[in-house]
């Protein structure tokens, strides 16, 4: 219908949505599109999810940093938002688990995902409630037991991935997991253009996972001259450190980081004590819960007691950033993509382009 006509009808004009690739991806979870928008903390709310789902994508909330009533409440307005499908992401080591997976299963949401991998037992709960499962993983042993516990799908994060990560690179880890499982594989760590997601696919992937790509919309609530400063990084200010929290964290470079790493250990831990003692106050836990915490994430791992500390509150930190704005006082977690991505398009333009230019590059590979 031309745009004359649609005034001469009085109904506004058709949008032509942008064409469809299906795969495992989409039919497992409902989605229009192969693309998933990554459970970012602080980043992944109410409106980025929405506008992702309403794009065709599947959005992710993330709710480590949201309490059970936050979750609950945050899942109604997705709900109040769009019609279409969308998921949550737990962490499978937090200790109200159960309650989060509860909401989950009450508010009838499609897809729960996992930033580590979840018990036997709590992938059988979801499946029977008729829950996706839906895991990242780091390592094919890692996608290999979670298949055999019964996951639907896994995330696969290479190396270029933002927030903790590995050393494999994507294009080595795809292809073994893809190998070694015989449940539909997606692919983060690289990715932001439809370029990315035939190679994804050709890989054998059922489709891509994207996090900096969709924290960088106009749809994302993160405050623009953070955006500004992820905009303005190039590849080689994107960095892995050990100094936040003991583990490889891929991040932005900020004052911050670079004080941690200058710091000694009697610096750096009160640093830690003083980021610690802001986010008690935040998060309503005592300094016994905040310790316990970190000492979880210090089993089995050579962590200083500066390092437990900004374990349990790393939370904080994230938030200094991606809703204080302070990129000077918070980290700010980055695939290595932040330095090739240029612009902030909205949800909805940034999957039409995806989409078009994947298309365009299967039409003109050689036949």
């Amino acid at each position: 219908m031309s745009a004359d006509a649609a005034s001469a009808t009085g109904h506004p004009p058709a949008v032509e949505e942008p064409p469809v690739i299906a795969t495992p991806l989409t039919e497992l979870t409902g989605v229009r599109h192969p693309l998933v928008q990554t459970g970012m903390g602080w980043v992944a709310g109410p409106r980025l999810v929405s506008a992702a789902a309403e794009a065709g994508a599947l959005g992710i909330l993330a709710s480590a940093t949201m309490t059970p009533d936050q979750l609950r409440s945050a899942v109604r307005e997705v709900r109040s938002r769009t019609d279409r499908p969308f998921g949550v992401n737990l962490r499978a080591d937090a200790g109200d688990a159960a309650e989060r997976v509860r909401i989950i299963v009450d508010e009838g949401v499609r897809v729960a995902s996992f930033a580590l991998a979840p018990s036997r037992e709590l992938i059988a709960r979801l499946k029977d409630a008729g829950v996706v499962v839906i895991p990242s993983i780091g390592a094919r042993r890692h996608a290999e037991k979670v298949a055999a516990w019964g996951a639907d799908a896994v995330v696969v994060q290479g190396g270029e991935g933002g927030g903790h990560t590995g050393s494999v690179a994507t294009t080595v880890l795809l292809p073994q997991v893809v190998d070694a499982v015989d449940i539909p594989v997606i692919a983060a760590g690289g990715f932001f253009d439809g370029r990315g997601l035939v190679a994804a696919l050709a890989y054998g992937a059922a489709g891509i996972a994207m996090g900096t790509r969709f924290l960088l919309t106009s749809d994302s609530t993160v405050p623009p001259a953070v955006q500004e400063h992820y905009l303005a990084a190039a590849v080689t200010d994107v960095t892995v450190t050990t100094k936040v929290d003991g583990l490889p964290h891929r991040m932005l470079r900020s004052e911050l980081v670079r004080a941690l790493e200058r710091s000694g250990r009697a610096s750096a831990l009160l640093k830690a004590v003083r980021h610690a003692a802001s986010f008690r106050r935040l998060s309503g836990l005592s300094w016994a819960q905040m310790v316990r915490d970190g000492l979880a994430m210090k089993h089995g791992k050579d962590l200083t007691w500066s390092q437990v500390l900004l374990a349990a509150n790393t939370p904080m930190l994230l938030k200094a950033s991606m809703v204080d704005g302070r990129t000077d006082l918070g980290v700010m977690a980055s695939g290595q993509v932040a330095g090739v991505i240029e612009d902030l398009p909205s949800c909805a333009e940034l999957v039409d382009r995806i989409m078009t230019e994947a298309h365009r590059t299967l039409a003109g590979l050689p036949r």
